[in-house]
């Protein structure tokens, strides 16, 4: 059916998308062009009955442009113990778990969704949380179905055309307190990248002006979000000084005075931890690796294997070799 085959491709498209790097992809599969909605698939706005309980109170509408300024979440928000940050990933999980790795046909997955979902919400949100994933399913078929743009990683305008089209999308399901605790987090990170590409890409700029500019962009991140950022290319920034050290030979003391100086002592001490078992690990991949060249394999070097590594580390001797002669290689 249609409309199964766009929610495959919905999903297969999200795990695509969330491979790419943070700050340089996009969290989800987006388009220039919005589909027409499958069969089967509700185009309903949401703020009818039962998408709020039952509760009559008119909700607030999503800005109409995702680039619009975006206005604070309503008090009713704020205390909605449905409407809280990680629904989304409830949702995921919920999904996931009916989905079971086969389940693809959304009117099946929706039919799971009613057995499972007192797992995952508390029994008097299970109501308002079931209209709810019915309608985030409805919404990731119809994300299936927008074209995605290669060149939206590298090419500012087509990440903006990209990120708008699902913003529209996005609005035949959700209203604005359902998108804050959906999507509005990821939206910060997303026009963020955008403007981080837009800089790159502006030849115009002097060092210092696009320096500047990516200063400024940073700045208009709310502090949450400038915090998750830090946060989450840390790691990235200390594996590129690592291989640095690494790649110049850089003792000890050194590095851990670079370390505390930058990250804190205790973040320091645990970054020498990872250097020491990094080198015993390759020390043991040296002795094995040497042990099979002198004698080739048999049972003594298995034995070996054994005696250098835990059961754990041998399924990964094999692909650490392998990756040994790609870099001698290169």
């Amino acid at each position: 059916m249609a409309s199964t085959r766009a929610f495959a491709a919905g999903l297969a498209l999200v795990a695509a998308a969330a491979g790419l790097a943070w700050w340089l992809g996009l969290r989800e599969p987006s388009g220039a062009d919005v589909g027409t909605l499958p069969a089967g698939a509700s185009s309903a706005m949401p703020g009818m009955a039962g998408s709020n309980g039952g509760n009559a109170a008119p909700r607030r509408p999503m800005e109409d442009s995702f680039f619009a300024a975006r206005r604070s979440a309503s008090p009713g928000q704020a205390t909605d113990p449905l409407l809280m940050h990680g629904l989304r990933d409830t949702l995921e999980a919920l999904l996931m778990e009916a989905q079971d790795g086969e389940v693809t046909d959304p009117a099946m997955l929706k039919a799971r969704l009613a057995a499972l979902a007192g797992k995952h919400f508390p029994a008097d949100l299970v109501p308002r949380a079931l209209a709810l994933a019915g309608r985030y399913v409805d919404y990731r078929v119809a994300l299936g179905q927008l074209r995605t743009p290669k060149d939206a990683t590298t090419d500012p305008g087509a990440l903006r055309e990209a990120l708008e089209a699902r913003h529209k999308v996005r609005q035949q399901f959700f209203d604005g307190d359902e998108y804050d605790a959906l999507f509005a987090r990821e939206a910060d990170l997303d026009r963020y990248t955008l403007a981080r590409l837009e800089i790159a890409r502006n030849t115009a700029l002097t060092p210092e002006q696009r320096a500047k500019a990516l200063r400024d962009a940073e700045a208009e991140l709310p502090a949450d979000r400038r915090a998750e950022r830090s946060a989450a290319t840390a790691h990235l920034d200390a594996a590129a000084q690592t291989a640095a050290f690494n790649a110049q030979n850089t003792d000890d003391p050194t590095r851990h005075a670079t370390r505390a100086a930058q990250y804190g002592e205790a973040a320091a001490q645990a970054m020498a931890q990872l250097d020491r078992e990094e080198r015993h690990w390759q020390q043991r991949l040296d002795q094995y690796s040497q042990a099979r060249a002198a004698q080739g394999e048999g049972a003594a070097l298995e034995q070996l294997r054994h005696q250098l590594f835990s059961s754990e580390e041998q399924q990964r001797v094999d692909a650490a070799l392998a990756l040994r002669r790609t870099q001698a290689g290169s």
